[in-house]
């Protein structure tokens, strides 16, 4: 099975988009501090788009969000 397809997977992004909230940031908002379209942060919440290290990184950094606590 990929890992997009496993809870855990879905647990983290269900997470980032929590913490990205908690940070009073909508998805536009995130997206410009990457200098990303909007879409991207969608398709990643949403999991149409596999996040890879490097990103989880920068969306973590951006929203305050640490991934170690869910590891």
């Amino acid at each position: 099975m990929k890992s997009i397809h496993r809870k855990e997977y879905k647990e983290l992004l269900a997470a980032l988009s929590r913490a990205r909230k908690d940070a009073g940031m909508t998805q536009a908002e995130l997206a410009k501090k990457l200098k990303k379209p909007q879409s991207y942060i969608s398709k990643i919440e949403n999991g149409e788009r596999r996040l890879d290290v490097v990103e989880l990184m920068e969306i973590a950094k951006v929203v305050g969000f640490d991934y170690r606590k869910i590891l």
